[in-house]
């Protein structure tokens, strides 16, 4: 396999940048106001919340 197939094979797309853009803090330069801060605040609780459930049945499921 070439490495630019390989590259793009672990590409993460729009999707899978936003799980890290989340976690990081805020850009000044974009304008902001309290519904959006309120939406990636419950989105940063429920990737953490999904993220403890497969731990946790993984954990379950080996022992």
């Amino acid at each position: 396999m070439s490495k630019n197939r390989l590259k793009e094979f672990f590409k993460l797309g729009e999707v899978g940048n936003y799980f890290f853009r989340v976690f990081q803090k805020p850009d000044p330069e974009k304008p902001s106001n309290f519904n959006l801060k309120m939406m990636h605040g419950i989105n940063k609780i429920s990737i953490l919340m999904f993220l403890a459930a497969i731990i946790i049945w993984t954990v379950k499921r080996c022992a």
